[in-house]
């Protein structure tokens, strides 16, 4: 895959924290894109968006948390970074446990935020993968026919052939074709390797 810059989008309803945030970030060569709340955020976000995002929790209308919330819900997988000057622990807790990558509290030191950063873009890049995989899985999974489905998810809740067979009321032998038929449609050599393409498009 075909990489590509990664750039920071920092929301903050503070135009003095976001000039701040956006000279040390340029400054060690990263792009940057600053937004002044989160709407503003979603009206200009696009799919191919690529490297993190630095929200305060903090702001009128829709807050960080809420953000957070709705960037899972539209399936957006931009790895987030909260900095805030009003966090608490129940809150770092409660983004955390929502998948943040980290909550860093005002004033941030320069060295700790580039490395927050820069540890969000490796896992950006791992959430891309991720993402292009199970495509790629739901992709596979299309090509099969109704009974392939039938034979393939039986095979890996780890039947033997003569089960599905039974169970399906088929040949031995017509379970063996599908399997093989199956095999080559998803691209999988063994059913370890199939096991995981169904967990990716599911």
């Amino acid at each position: 895959m075909k990489s590509r810059e990664p750039i920071v989008y920092i929301v903050d309803d503070d135009a003095a924290v976001r000039d701040s945030l956006t000279l040390m970030i340029e400054q060690a060569q990263i792009r940057v894109r600053a937004f002044e709340n989160a709407r503003a955020f979603l009206d200009a976000y696009r799919p191919d968006f690529f490297g993190c995002i630095l929200i305060d929790v903090k702001m009128p209308d829709m807050d960080g948390l809420q953000l957070q919330e709705e960037l899972s819900q539209r399936n957006i997988v931009l790895p987030v970074i909260f900095l805030t000057g009003h966090g608490d622990i129940p809150m770092s807790v409660r983004a955390m446990k929502a998948g943040a990558v980290d909550f860093l509290t005002k004033p941030v030191i320069r060295e700790k935020l580039l490395i927050c950063v820069r540890a969000a873009f490796i896992e950006a890049e791992k959430r891309v993968e991720d993402l292009v995989y199970n495509q790629d899985a739901i992709a596979c999974l299309a090509k099969l026919t109704e009974r392939e489905r039938e034979v393939m998810i039986l095979a890996v809740e780890g039947r033997s052939n003569k089960e599905i067979a039974s169970y399906l009321g088929i040949s031995y032998r017509t379970v063996e074709i599908h399997k093989s038929k199956i095999m080559l449609k998803t691209g999988a050599s063994n059913l370890l390797d199939l096991a995981r393409i169904v967990r990716a498009a599911n």
